[in-house]
Protein backbone atom coordinates (compact mmCIF):
# COMPACT_ATOMS: atom_id res chain seq x y z
CA UNK A 1 0.00 0.00 0.00
CA UNK A 2 1.25 3.51 -0.38
CA UNK A 3 2.23 5.73 2.26
CA UNK A 4 0.62 8.78 0.91
CA UNK A 5 -2.29 10.73 1.98
CA UNK A 6 -4.90 12.99 0.28
CA UNK A 7 -3.12 16.17 -1.35
CA UNK A 8 -3.87 19.07 0.76
CA UNK A 9 -1.61 22.58 1.83
CA UNK A 10 0.84 21.95 4.28
CA UNK A 11 0.95 24.20 6.94
CA UNK A 12 4.20 26.76 6.70
CA UNK A 13 4.70 26.36 10.29
CA UNK A 14 3.47 23.74 12.91
CA UNK A 15 3.71 23.78 16.46
CA UNK A 16 3.59 20.05 18.00
CA UNK A 17 2.62 20.29 21.96
CA UNK A 18 4.29 17.28 23.57
CA UNK A 19 6.70 15.99 20.90
CA UNK A 20 7.14 12.48 21.63
CA UNK A 21 7.39 9.37 19.13
CA UNK A 22 4.14 10.03 17.55
CA UNK A 23 5.04 13.64 17.00
CA UNK A 24 8.10 13.41 16.17
CA UNK A 25 7.47 10.72 13.57
CA UNK A 26 4.56 13.49 12.21
CA UNK A 27 6.89 16.41 12.35
CA UNK A 28 9.76 14.50 10.07
CA UNK A 29 7.25 14.23 7.64
CA UNK A 30 6.08 17.65 8.11
CA UNK A 31 9.77 18.61 7.74
CA UNK A 32 9.70 16.59 4.45
CA UNK A 33 6.75 18.39 2.96
CA UNK A 34 8.38 21.45 3.39
CA UNK A 35 6.94 22.59 6.80
CA UNK A 36 8.49 24.35 9.47
CA UNK A 37 8.34 22.39 12.69
CA UNK A 38 8.25 23.81 16.24
CA UNK A 39 8.21 21.35 18.70
CA UNK A 40 7.53 21.87 22.53
CA UNK A 41 8.26 18.83 25.23
CA UNK A 42 10.00 19.31 28.84
CA UNK A 43 13.17 18.35 27.40
CA UNK A 44 14.07 18.54 23.55
CA UNK A 45 17.57 17.60 23.28
CA UNK A 46 16.83 14.22 21.54
CA UNK A 47 14.39 15.94 19.11
CA UNK A 48 15.89 15.88 16.02
CA UNK A 49 17.93 18.84 14.78
CA UNK A 50 15.50 19.95 12.03
CA UNK A 51 13.15 21.08 14.57
CA UNK A 52 12.57 24.21 16.63
CA UNK A 53 13.13 22.88 19.73
CA UNK A 54 11.38 24.74 22.37
CA UNK A 55 12.05 23.58 26.27
CA UNK A 56 8.76 24.23 28.45
CA UNK A 57 6.64 22.24 31.20
CA UNK A 58 2.91 23.39 30.54
CA UNK A 59 2.36 22.17 34.29
CA UNK A 60 3.17 26.07 34.99
CA UNK A 61 2.99 29.06 33.34
CA UNK A 62 5.44 30.23 30.22
CA UNK A 63 7.79 32.16 31.05
CA UNK A 64 7.72 33.52 27.03
CA UNK A 65 5.04 33.84 24.32
CA UNK A 66 5.10 30.91 21.83
CA UNK A 67 5.60 31.55 17.81
CA UNK A 68 2.98 32.32 15.51
CA UNK A 69 1.82 29.43 13.77
CA UNK A 70 -0.68 28.11 11.00
CA UNK A 71 -1.26 24.72 12.50
CA UNK A 72 -1.11 23.03 16.01
CA UNK A 73 -1.01 18.84 17.42
CA UNK A 74 -1.55 18.18 20.63
CA UNK A 75 -0.03 15.06 21.78
CA UNK A 76 -0.15 15.61 25.43
CA UNK A 77 -0.50 12.10 27.88
CA UNK A 78 -3.79 12.54 30.16
CA UNK A 79 -1.38 12.87 33.52
CA UNK A 80 -3.23 14.43 36.06
CA UNK A 81 -5.69 16.06 33.35
CA UNK A 82 -5.51 18.91 30.73
CA UNK A 83 -7.16 21.63 32.55
CA UNK A 84 -3.85 23.04 33.67
CA UNK A 85 -1.47 22.09 30.22
CA UNK A 86 -3.87 23.75 28.14
CA UNK A 87 -4.89 26.96 29.88
CA UNK A 88 -1.03 27.49 29.70
CA UNK A 89 -0.91 26.82 26.31
CA UNK A 90 -3.41 28.88 25.22
CA UNK A 91 -1.93 31.62 27.23
CA UNK A 92 1.11 31.21 25.65
CA UNK A 93 -0.02 31.88 21.81
CA UNK A 94 -0.06 34.78 20.12
CA UNK A 95 -3.14 33.38 18.20
CA UNK A 96 -5.11 30.27 17.79
CA UNK A 97 -3.99 28.60 14.95
CA UNK A 98 -6.17 27.89 11.74
CA UNK A 99 -5.81 24.51 12.46
CA UNK A 100 -5.99 22.10 15.88
CA UNK A 101 -5.45 18.52 16.23
CA UNK A 102 -5.71 17.33 19.64
CA UNK A 103 -4.93 13.51 20.09
CA UNK A 104 -7.12 11.55 22.22
CA UNK A 105 -7.95 8.02 22.80
CA UNK A 106 -10.58 5.12 22.31
CA UNK A 107 -10.23 4.57 26.06
CA UNK A 108 -12.61 7.40 26.22
CA UNK A 109 -15.32 5.13 25.65
CA UNK A 110 -14.03 2.77 28.39
CA UNK A 111 -17.59 1.64 29.83
CA UNK A 112 -19.45 1.28 26.83
CA UNK A 113 -18.86 -2.30 26.02
CA UNK A 114 -20.54 -4.44 23.29
CA UNK A 115 -20.47 -5.53 19.98
CA UNK A 116 -22.04 -3.15 18.05
CA UNK A 117 -19.59 -0.79 16.60
CA UNK A 118 -19.15 2.29 17.84
CA UNK A 119 -18.61 5.46 15.48
CA UNK A 120 -17.87 8.96 15.71
CA UNK A 121 -21.40 10.24 16.11
CA UNK A 122 -21.80 8.34 19.21
CA UNK A 123 -21.37 10.48 22.33
CA UNK A 124 -18.59 9.36 24.81
CA UNK A 125 -20.07 8.11 28.27
CA UNK A 126 -16.68 7.75 30.54
CA UNK A 127 -17.17 4.70 32.33
CA UNK A 128 -13.75 5.35 34.07
CA UNK A 129 -11.55 7.91 35.41
CA UNK A 130 -8.70 7.89 32.53
CA UNK A 131 -12.12 8.15 29.97
CA UNK A 132 -13.05 11.15 32.48
CA UNK A 133 -10.03 12.58 32.00
CA UNK A 134 -9.48 12.31 28.52
CA UNK A 135 -13.02 13.58 27.64
CA UNK A 136 -12.30 16.47 29.70
CA UNK A 137 -9.54 17.47 27.81
CA UNK A 138 -11.50 16.76 24.20
CA UNK A 139 -14.28 19.10 25.16
CA UNK A 140 -11.42 21.82 26.28
CA UNK A 141 -9.53 21.40 23.41
CA UNK A 142 -12.58 22.07 21.66
CA UNK A 143 -13.64 24.95 23.81
CA UNK A 144 -10.07 26.71 23.78
CA UNK A 145 -8.96 25.85 20.38
CA UNK A 146 -11.72 24.94 18.04
CA UNK A 147 -9.79 21.28 17.77
CA UNK A 148 -10.64 18.45 15.87
CA UNK A 149 -10.26 15.24 17.61
CA UNK A 150 -8.39 12.25 16.97
CA UNK A 151 -9.02 8.95 18.85
CA UNK A 152 -6.42 6.17 18.17
CA UNK A 153 -7.07 2.36 18.91
CA UNK A 154 -3.36 0.47 20.28
CA UNK A 155 -0.94 1.87 18.32
CA UNK A 156 1.71 -0.60 17.03
CA UNK A 157 4.82 -0.57 14.87
CA UNK A 158 8.35 -0.61 15.09
CA UNK A 159 9.14 -0.11 19.12
CA UNK A 160 5.59 -1.00 19.86
CA UNK A 161 5.80 -4.22 19.97
CA UNK A 162 4.11 -5.33 23.70
CA UNK A 163 1.70 -7.68 22.32
CA UNK A 164 4.43 -9.51 20.69
CA UNK A 165 6.73 -9.71 23.64
CA UNK A 166 3.65 -11.15 25.49
CA UNK A 167 2.87 -13.57 23.09
CA UNK A 168 6.81 -14.99 22.76
CA UNK A 169 6.43 -15.06 26.47
CA UNK A 170 3.59 -16.94 27.18
CA UNK A 171 2.19 -14.50 29.32
CA UNK A 172 -1.46 -15.43 29.87
CA UNK A 173 -4.35 -13.28 27.91
CA UNK A 174 -8.16 -12.65 28.36
CA UNK A 175 -8.71 -14.26 24.48
CA UNK A 176 -12.14 -12.82 24.74
CA UNK A 177 -11.71 -9.20 24.77
CA UNK A 178 -12.80 -7.05 22.11
CA UNK A 179 -10.05 -4.94 20.86
CA UNK A 180 -8.87 -2.18 18.09
CA UNK A 181 -5.68 -1.45 16.71
CA UNK A 182 -3.92 1.39 14.46
CA UNK A 183 -0.54 0.76 12.91
CA UNK A 184 1.66 3.90 13.90
CA UNK A 185 2.33 4.62 9.80
CA UNK A 186 -1.09 4.76 9.54
CA UNK A 187 -1.74 6.85 12.81
CA UNK A 188 1.19 9.53 11.37
CA UNK A 189 -0.82 9.86 7.82
CA UNK A 190 -3.83 10.01 9.45
CA UNK A 191 -2.83 13.18 11.34
CA UNK A 192 -1.19 14.80 8.45
CA UNK A 193 -4.10 14.45 6.36
CA UNK A 194 -6.40 16.19 8.98
CA UNK A 195 -3.67 19.24 9.05
CA UNK A 196 -4.09 19.17 5.13
CA UNK A 197 -7.75 18.74 3.69
CA UNK A 198 -10.12 21.46 3.21
CA UNK A 199 -12.63 19.92 5.39
CA UNK A 200 -11.18 17.45 7.93
CA UNK A 201 -13.93 15.59 10.22
CA UNK A 202 -14.86 17.01 13.81
CA UNK A 203 -13.46 13.25 15.22
CA UNK A 204 -12.22 10.42 14.00
CA UNK A 205 -11.20 6.98 15.50
CA UNK A 206 -7.94 6.32 14.11
CA UNK A 207 -8.75 2.25 13.90
CA UNK A 208 -7.89 0.15 11.19
CA UNK A 209 -10.19 -2.52 9.24
CA UNK A 210 -10.14 -5.31 11.78
CA UNK A 211 -11.00 -5.11 14.90
CA UNK A 212 -10.51 -8.41 16.36
CA UNK A 213 -10.93 -10.66 20.02
CA UNK A 214 -7.02 -10.46 21.67
CA UNK A 215 -7.32 -14.32 21.11
CA UNK A 216 -7.53 -14.06 17.37
CA UNK A 217 -4.29 -11.74 17.23
CA UNK A 218 -1.89 -13.70 19.24
CA UNK A 219 -2.87 -16.74 18.24
CA UNK A 220 -1.97 -15.13 14.51
CA UNK A 221 1.49 -14.22 16.23
CA UNK A 222 1.85 -17.06 18.58
CA UNK A 223 2.25 -18.36 14.23
CA UNK A 224 4.40 -15.84 13.24
CA UNK A 225 6.77 -16.55 15.83
CA UNK A 226 6.92 -20.45 16.05
CA UNK A 227 5.78 -19.90 20.07
CA UNK A 228 2.46 -22.16 21.48
CA UNK A 229 -0.58 -19.74 21.89
CA UNK A 230 -0.54 -18.08 25.07
CA UNK A 231 -2.66 -19.82 27.68
CA UNK A 232 -6.40 -18.25 28.48
CA UNK A 233 -7.25 -16.04 31.37
CA UNK A 234 -10.67 -18.28 32.91
CA UNK A 235 -13.43 -17.23 32.59
CA UNK A 236 -13.34 -16.02 29.42
CA UNK A 237 -14.75 -12.49 29.51
CA UNK A 238 -15.96 -11.06 26.18
CA UNK A 239 -15.40 -7.19 27.07
CA UNK A 240 -13.64 -4.17 25.36
CA UNK A 241 -15.16 -2.75 22.02
CA UNK A 242 -15.35 -2.52 18.46
CA UNK A 243 -14.74 0.59 17.06
CA UNK A 244 -15.67 1.61 13.29
CA UNK A 245 -12.95 3.25 11.20
CA UNK A 246 -14.89 3.65 7.97
CA UNK A 247 -14.28 7.37 8.33
CA UNK A 248 -10.37 7.05 8.24
CA UNK A 249 -10.57 4.66 5.39
CA UNK A 250 -12.97 7.39 3.53
CA UNK A 251 -10.38 10.18 4.47
CA UNK A 252 -7.27 8.18 3.69
CA UNK A 253 -8.34 6.59 0.70
CA UNK A 254 -6.57 3.18 1.87
CA UNK A 255 -4.23 2.48 5.05
CA UNK A 256 -0.54 1.00 5.01
CA UNK A 257 -2.28 -1.73 7.44
CA UNK A 258 -5.80 -2.36 6.98
CA UNK A 259 -5.32 -5.30 9.67
CA UNK A 260 -3.31 -6.90 12.64
CA UNK A 261 -1.93 -9.23 10.07
CA UNK A 262 -0.52 -6.89 7.55
CA UNK A 263 0.96 -5.20 10.39
CA UNK A 264 2.75 -7.74 12.37
CA UNK A 265 3.80 -9.19 9.57
CA UNK A 266 6.05 -5.97 8.31
CA UNK A 267 7.06 -6.30 12.14
CA UNK A 268 7.59 -10.11 12.32
CA UNK A 269 8.64 -11.22 8.85
CA UNK A 270 10.39 -8.37 7.32
CA UNK A 271 11.84 -6.91 10.11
Amino acid sequence: MSDTVPEGRVPARVLLVGCGKLGTRLGERLVRKGAEVVALRRDPSALPESFTRIAADLTAPLAEPLPQADAMVITLPPGDGYRLPLEHLAQALPAIPSRVVFVSSTRVFDGMQGPDPITEADEPRPGSERARVLREGELLAIERFGAHIVRPAGIYGPGRDFLIRQVAAGTPIQRARRTNRIHETDLVRALHAMLTVDAPPAALHAVDQAPAPLGDVASYLADLLGVADPPAIEPAEPSGTVLDGTLLLELLGSLTHPHYRSGYDSMVVDG
